[in-house]
């Protein structure tokens, strides 16, 4: 009998697993909901009952299968069922306490938790129940570093094929490890994230935050989510110092963690040697340079800090603010609209294209000029020092095609769809990108409730399809993945 082309047992198996995982992290709302008494106990009780019983469930019927090793199909496999099963799942705290009554804003929400979007269509924040309110950060907070690699780091099940899946959802071109082993790898960026999200916990709340604020926005700050607990995101804040620490996280979560681990070891050679992060820095400041005097306002820190804070706050695709960057003119709109595309670097937490992406594209252009004038010289692309192989320049150009032709189509589809050209291409935009806030009516002070519904699940697809490289979810697609052969 010709072996099965995909185990479907070991698939579902991990992702019985992934579930089970959701559901006990879902359960930390219910100590939130208790202590706050904020009413929604009993629906967190129910949603976490019902999806550790729905993982358990899923563990228990394949309990009998061989544990083979994961390949690359039941890996691709494994993300995007074990992505789209936590969405679903992830929706029962809205739906059963009534918070978000409607299936499709609730599956909205949950999906761009967890893909750290951070689009919304909430109108009133602050009247969801505390509990539900922490389950919505926490949403991201799992998807920020990612489920799988959570997994791997805690949970021996996946053996060797655990590379297959941290593959399949590590951001970048690049698969830097900090150590030989996989499982090793994914405890350190688990522990460097989860450190930077209590220590910039602790500054929030010695700048004058209380626990319930410091603890969310650390969470959503530190996966690049930028869900907030207030309508007006950081705005809310009046305050210079929790702007600023707030800025410093956001900057360390669109760094790659490698670099971070490195930090972390006090290696710091390593940052100013590495050229996506000078670019990334470099990029930063320039912007900062040229939209300052253009929203000068006779304050000088608190125009740097405003232009500084939404600078990295959408290059990071974090998606918080402090102002509406719509008002600052067409031109500075523009920018910002070009910067839903960019993200941060590789092997952060951040959406976007990554700027190494950026880099490459752009040397490689450039250099095709050279090739020209000397057709029969080899001229390679040079990063950190080091040659780039063609194998990743075909990848890049393959990567940068797909994103802008998702881009193109996804914003055709919006615009059929009855949603006007500007908000059609930035919801697009933002949604590939993971970013958050677009522009016009989706912009930081407006929110994605008025969309349709066909138009909400369109940008929750492009969410995940963002969230996982493209490729990891687009595969699916092909008859490639299908075929023996």
């Amino acid at each position: 009998m010709p072996k099965s082309l995909i185990n479907i047992k070991v698939v579902t198996n991990v992702v019985g697993s992934l579930i089970i995982i959701s559901g006990a992290l879902m359960s930390l709302s219910i100590p939130i909901s208790l202590y706050y008494n904020s009413g929604d106990l009993n629906a967190l009780i129910l949603s976490s009952t019902i999806t550790l019983l729905i993982g358990l469930g899923l563990k228990l019927s394949t309990r009998h299968h061989k544990n083979d090793e994961i390949k690359k199909r039941e890996g691709y496999l494994i993300v995007a069922l074990g992505w789209t099963s936590m969405t679903i799942v992830g929706t029962l705290p809205y739906i059963l306490s009534g918070a978000i009554p409607d299936y499709t804003n609730a599956y909205f929400e949950t999906i761009s938790g967890l893909t750290t979007t951070g689009s919304s269509i909430l109108n009133d924040i602050e009247a969801l129940p505390k509990g539900v309110l922490f389950w919505r950060s926490m949403t991201q907070w799992i998807g920020g570093m990612g489920i799988i690699v959570l997994t791997i780091a805690i949970l021996p099940l996946l053996g060797v094929g655990g590379m297959e899946l941290f593959a399949s959802e590590s951001p970048g071109p690049t698969k830097d490890k900090i150590h030989p082993r996989i499982k090793e790898t994914a405890k350190r960026l688990w522990f460097i994230y989860f450190s930077l999200t209590m220590v910039q916990c602790v500054l929030l709340m010695l700048a004058g935050m209380d626990f319930y604020d410091a603890i969310n926005h650390s969470l959503t700050t530190m996966s690049t989510g930028g869900f907030s607990t207030k309508q007006e995101s950081i705005a809310y804040f009046d305050s210079p110092a929790i702007h600023y620490i707030i800025i410093i996280f956001m900057l360390l979560a669109g760094t790659n963690f490698t670099l971070l681990y490195f930090g972390f070891k006090f290696k710091f050679q390593k940052f100013w040697k590495n050229d996506e992060f000078k670019w990334y820095v470099g990029a930063i400041i320039l912007l900062c340079i040229i939209i300052t005097p253009v929203i000068y306002n006779n304050n000088f820190e608190e125009s740097v800090r405003s232009v500084l804070f939404q600078v990295v706050s959408i290059i990071t695709t974090t998606g918080y603010a402090t102002t509406d960057f719509t008002t600052w003119g067409s031109f500075i709109t523009f920018i910002f609209f070009l910067l839903l595309f960019t993200g941060a670097s590789a092997g952060s937490t951040s959406g976007g294209m990554k700027i190494v992406r950026i880099i490459l594209l752009m040397k490689n252009g450039f250099l095709e000029f050279k090739r020209k004038l000397h057709p029969s010289a080899i001229v390679p692309v040079n990063l950190n020092g080091q040659v780039v192989s063609s194998k990743i320049i075909y990848n890049l150009l393959a990567f940068v095609f797909f994103y802008l032709f998702m881009f193109v189509l996804g914003s055709i589809i919006m615009t059929f769809l009855g949603v006007d050209f500007i908000e059609a291409i930035s919801a697009v935009a933002t949604s590939i990108g993971n970013v958050g806030p677009g522009i016009g009516k989706l912009g930081p002070s407006g929110n994605f409730y008025n969309l349709p519904d066909p138009a909400k699940w369109v940008l929750a697809f492009l969410m995940l399809l963002g969230r996982l490289e493209l490729f990891t979810i687009a595969i699916l697609f092909t008859p490639y993945f299908w075929k023996r052969n």
